[in-house]
């Protein structure tokens, strides 16, 4: 009888793969079409570039507000349902592009599919705070691995299938998304909250946390910040490099690049936790990660921008996957859905922002100047965190 109980409590533990396997599948999904969406509605559909930014931004917002509508329901509802929620609109608009996929249907099933992704995003994380079994550094490190498997294997196949149809693109994604909704049908069916607040002592003592409430603050702007600067190599660097005669598969094989070093990299980033303080591993990796764009300004050949991205993918990896779980270390697991949905939304700003900024820019001035700009936006925020969280650590040193 004793076993029979810790087998079933077991079952009703949320497990790190299956929270990992989500990540993995709902990025290989979205991977299939986030680099496929500008060139798709311009080129395929005769669309303008600015039509293609308004879809952009559409898409941004829907994912905003997926990623604020999860969070409260992950809260304030069911998890196991927002879930359900979540991978219902995103894998419904992906399977009815297999046979609508004109103008202007593939912008609404596209914004519609990103609102499923949005509350996907922060329900992967909210489930992660609740992983019982793992430290919150481990368990957000592993889930940032899966993330970039997916991402590896969404753009190389997106690469090969597209030249054969477009439509093969979006059946292999939907087979993706599909696999996604089974997976979180049966595993995904435990009440997380509890869990989450046995997990962390701090977790249970908001008001003790509330001096840590505007460095959280601090950190979500440069979060966003990051996401503008990261924004620009989803949208604008595509045609600044192929305006310097390189082609656009070099381009595309630099994300493949990207989510390589991070697969191989992130198991060793895992065994820095007992020697280097998660802050300091994260304000080490985003300022690696933001002198990427300042050398992005010398940057005039494909090997310079290689280089470049493989400077700006260490410091992804040693600063992106830990930035949710000190974030719960902050804030604690009882509103994990709150701050999770916060932490998506100011990626989804950024994201948004990002293009239309970059644009702009170019537009009155330069990729040199956009370059550099985006440079000291990363580095202004960072040290606004930095002497927070000094004050922060002379306070507990009294």
């Amino acid at each position: 009888m004793g076993l029979e109980k810790e087998r079933i409590k077991k079952e009703k533990t949320v497990q790190l793969k299956w929270v990992a396997l989500a990540s993995l599948l709902n990025n290989t999904g979205a991977a299939f079409i986030w680099p496929l969406t500008t060139m798709y509605v311009n080129k395929y559909l005769g669309q303008t570039l600015t039509t293609a930014g308004v879809v952009m931004l559409l898409i941004s917002i829907a994912m905003m507000a997926g990623n604020y509508i999860g969070g409260w329901l992950f809260d304030h509802w069911s998890s196991y349902r927002t879930a359900l929620l979540g991978v219902t609109c995103s894998t419904i608009p992906i399977i009815l592009l297999i046979l609508i996929h004109g103008w202007p249907w593939y912008a609404v099933l596209m914004v519609i599919n990103s609102f499923g992704d949005g509350i996907n995003m922060t329900i992967v994380n909210s489930y992660g705070t609740a992983v019982a079994n793992h430290p919150a550094r481990f368990v957000f490190n592993y889930i940032y691995m899966a993330f970039n498997v997916g991402v590896v294997l969404g753009t190389l196949l997106v690469g090969v299938l597209l030249p054969i149809s477009v439509v093969l693109v979006f059946s292999v994604a939907s087979a993706v998304y599909l696999g996604l909704t089974l997976m979180v049908l049966f595993t995904f069916n435990i009440e997380v909250k509890s869990i989450g607040q046995q997990r962390s002592k701090l977790g249970r003592q908001i008001k003790g946390r509330s001096k840590f409430i505007a460095l959280v603050f601090l950190i979500l702007v440069n979060v966003m910040t990051i996401h503008i600067s990261y924004s620009l190599w989803e949208s604008v660097m595509a045609v600044h490099m192929t305006n310097m005669g390189i082609p656009f598969y070099a381009y595309s094989l630099l994300w493949t690049l990207n989510g390589i070093i991070i697969i191989i990299g992130q198991p060793l980033v895992n065994k820095l936790s007992p020697y280097m303080r998660l802050s300091t591993q994260i304000v080490l990796g985003i300022l690696i990660f933001a002198s990427s764009f300042f050398f992005l300004i010398f940057a005039h050949n494909l090997v310079e921008f290689v280089i470049d991205f493989v400077i700006l993918t260490i410091g992804e990896t040693l600063s992106f996957a830990g930035l949710p779980a000190w974030i719960t270390q902050l804030t604690g697991t009882a509103n994990a859905g709150h701050y999770q949905g916060l932490y998506n939304i100011v990626i989804s700003v950024g994201r948004a922002i990002g293009p239309l900024y970059g644009g702009y820019i170019i537009e009155h001035g330069n990729y040199q100047e956009l370059f550099f700009s985006v440079f000291m936006l990363m580095i202004v925020t960072l040290m606004f965190v930095g002497i927070k969280l000094f004050h922060i650590h002379q306070q507990q040193a009294r």
